[in-house]
């Protein structure tokens, strides 16, 4: 066999030249480039590296195929580079050259650096016409792809470079003409292409030095301005900052409801150790420093419940649909480089930091991609280790690019914790009724419906299961806790049933004692201690029969609300007597209203079970407080309306911690040792009964906690 070009050494074997053959220009353009949309993308990436400030995409119609232009007034080229860059495949010269040059002293780096973007041409049409110009020379470029993937060598490989007739710019620019197109575009891949090229630059940031428009006769008939809708720029949940070369983000996070207000604002750090402790990767665990470089991120993030669409649509006068569909569009966390986007550039890869994976791996709080709209700002310089590879869809798989996709990790896991707290309903008193309304799944079917009818994808439905999901799990948690604390009430019930009996039938035959015992003393003048503790007998066997009758009503299964009232003021006395003991041993001072008289339309017995809940808790807490003074205050007062009473128990104890004073009102949440955690439960929903509130203040007026409710008046 013969070979040509062949070297043979003394040691008899041969040298081959490695060569290429140029089917590899239609197999780059294919395999490298995801799709047309990216492929579109890399070609206006080009007219930005050419320090471009307009860009505009035409799609039209010619004999018998579609053709597509792509015009920009970039910095053009002259023959010396077409010829010694552009037609070089994989050429160095933007690695050369990292930066393009604008009127004046103004820079642009560069996005590209592999020189493979012109392959982009040959995926998406057969032949290309290239019209440029850098001076006052303009070329046109001539190349049929199909034609050199036919070629035997690459030697045989030529394009057409000749003076231009067509001279479309003011001063300089580059002109691409495409076709015949190999794909049919639709209306909805055009329509997908203006939702990618928006995303191109930073969605949160206003370039005034660079414009994309699209058009196509019957879609858009006008040239559109590429840009992402006004909504995006008022997020429901915000975090933004910056992670340092250490690793350490440091974060400020913002609430601002979509209508109504509430606000709220927070910041702090994360260490890389923290991110390390939290990491479920064993190679995280066992890095040192990043390496990543410093980068800027910001991440937003929506609701998207129909009715969480529907609150962002009537702001901003939209309807729902679009709504979706724009959030859908500009999903995902997006790196920019150098202020270009680096990835993710199909919709396959929104996803690429696993996060709906890790959603499901852990429902919850987690926020899933079609939640977010992300930005995260590195560059070429600080983080060279960062790379994205040859297709343009993934970063390099290397120790800095797996730090850094756990810190962006760690920063979303951040915001959902923030969101969780901004979704928490403001006080936790419902009614055991309203736990088993979470079992039913109509409203899961009527907002799926709604979505599906929105055009919702069945990825967006997902979030909403799963919350579905977990708020059953909570359900029966809470369900379960509050089941083995009233199956002990019923027991209660039962003795107190008992207990009631017992008394009433021991206080009558006391009674008679007592008259017999008072008789026979009116035979014996003159023992005055006598006399005294006879009074003190009559008192005590009244003070039983009262408590029974109190009480007995609420062991009856014939109980109604509403038949009985009860003074407000006796039943904090008769409460701070029970706690008399307790309240001498802790050295406590009791102010209360002493000339007030207030008729609740609330049953004797319940009332007592709340207030001697809140002063028993006071007493408890105060006589673990030290030697400071210990101070019990309860103030009274009707509403403005006149309706309702107020009521407030002060006390100076050790208050409640920030992060106990959502969950003190949840089931089986306590401090106390042996505690069950359902008294303040019991006590707000006995309130939450007589359609009030119980709720907690920590700004307390006598500095420990302050508790208030509202019930009705008589």
């Amino acid at each position: 066999m013969e070979l040509s070009n062949r070297t043979m050494t003394n040691s008899g074997s041969v040298t081959v030249p490695f060569t290429v053959h140029p089917r590899a220009f239609k197999a780059l353009g294919a395999d490298l480039v995801t799709n047309d949309v990216v492929a579109i993308i890399e070609l206006v990436k080009n007219a930005y590296d050419a320090y471009a400030t307009e860009v505009n995409i035409r799609f039209r119609k010619g004999e018998g195929a579609q053709i597509l232009e792509i015009e920009d007034n970039g910095s053009g080229m002259t023959l010396e580079v077409i010829q010694e860059a552009w037609c070089k495949v994989a050429t160095p010269y933007r690695t050369q050259n990292p930066f393009a040059h604008g009127p004046g002293k103004r820079n642009r780096r560069t996005s590209g650096a592999k020189g493979l973007g012109r392959l982009s041409a040959a995926r998406l049409g057969s032949q290309l016409t290239m019209v440029t110009q850098a001076d006052s020379e303009c070329w046109a470029v001539q190349v049929d792809w199909d034609a050199l993937a036919r070629c035997e060598s690459l030697d045989k490989c030529v394009v057409t470079i000749s003076p231009s007739k067509e001279r479309p710019f003011k001063k300089t620019g580059t002109l691409l003409r495409i076709t015949p197109l190999r794909a049919a575009w639709s209306d909805a891949l055009i329509e997908d292409l203006r939702d990618n090229l928006a995303r191109l630059l930073p969605p949160f940031e206003t370039k005034d030095d660079f414009i994309i428009r699209l058009s196509k006769p019957g879609l858009f008939d006008a040239d559109v301005d590429v840009a992402p809708p006004e909504f995006l720029g008022h997020p429901k949940y915000l975090i933004r900052g910056k992670v340092d070369v250490s690793g350490e983000i440091h974060y400020t996070y913002e609430f601002n409801p979509i209508v109504g207000r509430g606000t709220r604002n927070t910041a702090g750090v994360i260490g890389w150790e923290q991110i390390q402790d939290g990491s479920d990767d064993d190679a995280i665990k066992k890095m040192g420093a990043p390496r990543f470089g410093p980068f800027d991120f910001e991440i937003r993030g929506w609701d998207i419940a129909p009715n969480d669409t529907q609150e962002i649509a009537e702001r901003f006068d939209l309807k729902k649909a679009s709504v979706r569909r724009d959030i859908r569009a500009y999903k995902g966390v997006s790196v920019y480089r150098d202020g270009v986007l680096v990835l993710p550039k199909s919709e396959g890869a929104r996803d690429w930091l696993g996060l709906d994976l890790r959603r499901v791996g852990r429902v919850g709080s987690r926020l899933s991609t079609t939640q977010l709209v992300g930005y995260v700002a590195i560059t070429a310089a600080e983080n060279a280790h960062l790379e994205d590879t040859s297709d343009r869809e993934r970063l390099a798989s290397t120790p800095e690019v797996t730090a850094f996709e756990e810190t962006l990790r760690a920063i979303v896991e951040r915001m959902a914790q923030e969101r969780d707290k901004d979704r928490r309903e403001s006080s936790k008193e419902r009614k055991v009724l309203d736990l088993f309304k979470q079992l039913s799944a109509k409203e899961l079917l009527s907002n799926v419906s709604e979505m599906a009818k929105e055009g919702g994808a069945a990825s967006e439905a997902l979030p909403l299961v799963e919350e579905f999901s977990a708020n059953l799990d909570k359900a029966r948690e809470e369900i379960e806790t509050r089941f083995v604390y009233y199956s002990r009430l019923a027991t209660v019930g039962t003795i107190a049933h008992m207990l009631i009996h017992e008394v009433r039938n021991r206080t009558t035959v006391l009674g008679h004692v007592m008259d017999w015992a008072a008789t026979r003393l009116g035979e014996t003048l003159g023992d005055s201690e006598a006399t005294s503790k006879l009074e003190m007998g009559i008192a005590a066997v009244a003070a039983l029969d009262r408590l029974a009758g109190t009480f007995a009503p609420l062991a009856n299964r014939q109980f109604k609300r509403r038949m009985r009232s009860a003074c407000i003021e006796e039943s904090m006395l008769r409460c701070l007597l029970w706690l008399a003991g307790e309240l001498k041993t802790g050295h406590i001072l009791v102010s209360t209203p002493t000339d007030t008289v207030t008729e609740a339309a609330v049953d004797p017995g319940e009332l007592d079970a709340i207030l001697l809940n809140l002063l028993g808790n006071a007493v408890y807490w105060l006589s673990h407080k030290g030697d400071m003074e210990r101070k019990i205050e309860v103030c009274i007062r009707k509403t403005a309306d006149g309706k309702r009473a107020a009521v407030e128990v002060h006390d100076s104890g050790p208050g409640v911690a920030d992060e106990d004073s959502e969950k003190i009102f949840w089931p089986g949440v306590t401090n106390k040792p042996g505690g069950i955690g359902m008294g303040l439960t019991v006590a707000s929903e006995l309130v939450a009964e007589y359609e009030g509130k119980l709720a907690l203040d920590r700004k307390g007026k006598l500095g420990g906690a302050t508790f208030l409710f509202d019930l009705p008046l008589k």
